[in-house]
């Protein structure tokens, strides 16, 4: 049977698991039917299913991390088509390599009393030697051993592992011993082949990705999953990327009867920034673009615990809604991020605590403060804010 928001509606008050066919329908192309109206789903239906899940699962709370993002080298071999951040070569004149020395300077001038994440990636560096990145780490958490390291994405990890013949094992088991605590998810784009050939030729595999993510759960580390959109993906593409997500979670949870408490925290969609990139004709993502992709994540990954509207890449008004669309994570302080901007994003590269404290207040949630796998730091009144 073809689904319909009706279906689709009545799977989600009983708790069942959708299909992919309602993933395609949710996501669904917004062009009109012979009768004027759009085929995919009403925004406003979508949002209050994606709503009633995430308060299921979350409640009234709504999660940010105060976090700082490094980004040790945008040098990078990868030569992804999309990426408006790397370089090709140090001979670049905006190449740039982080040492650790003038880093750690760096940091002991600012105020880090409220950070409690080192959010850690960068370029595949063709002259740096592993030690350079485990080094890197080591010396953070020397320095800041309260500050837990989320550092290193799958696609660089399977660098290292090329770097020194070590497994993938083998390379976190360093990392760990050098201060590791989480993986971000970066660099999962889109799984369907063809896409990413046309994207990222010169990256890892999606099938790959989705391995490296698995031998971190088979550690007990915890990480995130991501999907890049608004570029040249297609509809299933992007409910096949959300199944294949959803199945490795349902294998690292049964394997390991954790109740929740392991593999994947949070899914994070990022909106394709296409400035200064080969495809800089495409627009920027609508609003409801974005607010769609929240809802149809939330909706499909029913057993993801989280969902964030990463502010960074979609502003913060955007985000701000889309905590009524299913999300309920903003990210995070984040600090001088610097590959989304690289793509032309408007966005600060920052944002107080207070900021977004306000705006979950002003969006009727109960802010809450966690650590990188949401452990929950502060909670602070539930008090709208004043507008």
């Amino acid at each position: 049977m073809a689904a319909t928001i009706q279906s689709i509606r009545d799977k989600v008050a009983g708790g069942e698991r959708l299909s992919r066919e309602d993933g395609v329908f949710l996501f669904g192309p917004p062009s009109p039917d012979g009768l004027g109206r759009a085929s995919s789903p009403d925004i406003h239906d979508l949002g209050a299913l994606a709503d009633a899940v995430r308060r299921r699962k979350n409640g009234d709370a709504a999660y940010f991390v105060s976090n700082f993002h490094i980004n040790p080298t945008n040098v990078c071999i990868s030569g992804c088509n999309f990426c408006a951040f790397a370089t090709r070569s140090e001979a670049d004149p905006r190449a740039y390599v982080t040492r650790v020395e003038p880093l750690l300077s760096k940091l002991a001038a600012l105020d880090l009393s409220r950070v409690t994440e080192f959010h850690i990636t960068g370029g595949l560096h063709p002259a740096l030697p592993f030690d350079y990145y485990r080094d890197l780490l080591a010396a953070l958490k020397q320095a800041y051993p309260r500050i837990s390291l989320k550092a290193y994405t799958a696609v660089e990890l399977d660098w290292f592992s090329r770097l020194t013949g070590l497994t993938i094992d083998g390379v976190l088991e360093e990392l760990v011993k050098a201060g590791l605590e989480s993986v971000p998810g970066g660099g999962a784009e889109i799984f369907e082949p063809g896409i990413r050939k046309r994207i990222c030729p010169g990256k890892i595999t999606g099938e790959r990705w989705l391995d490296i993510h698995r031998s971190i759960h088979r550690r007990g580390l915890r990480s995130t999953a991501t999907m890049l959109y608004n570029h040249v993906e297609t509809t299933e593409s992007k409910v096949d990327h959300l199944i294949a997500l959803r199945d490795l979670q349902d294998d690292t949870l049964l394997r390991q009867g954790s109740g929740g408490q392991a593999g994947f925290t949070a899914f994070i969609p990022l909106a394709f920034h296409p400035e200064n990139t080969p495809y800089v004709h495409i627009r920027f993502s609508s609003g409801l673009s974005d607010l769609r992709h929240v809802a149809v994540a939330r909706l499909m990954l029913d057993n993801f615990d989280h969902v964030k509207a990463y502010w960074m890449m979609i502003g913060l008004k955007t985000a701000q809604v889309a905590l009524c669309f299913g999300a309920d994570d903003l990210d995070g302080t984040v600090v001088e991020e610097r590959i989304s901007h690289a793509a032309g994003a408007q966005t600060p590269q920052g944002v107080a605590e207070a900021d977004l404290v306000a705006a979950i207040r002003e969006a009727g949630f109960v802010p809450l403060r966690r650590d990188s796998v949401y452990n929950i730091i502060e909670r602070y009144d539930p008090a709208a804010a004043t507008v």
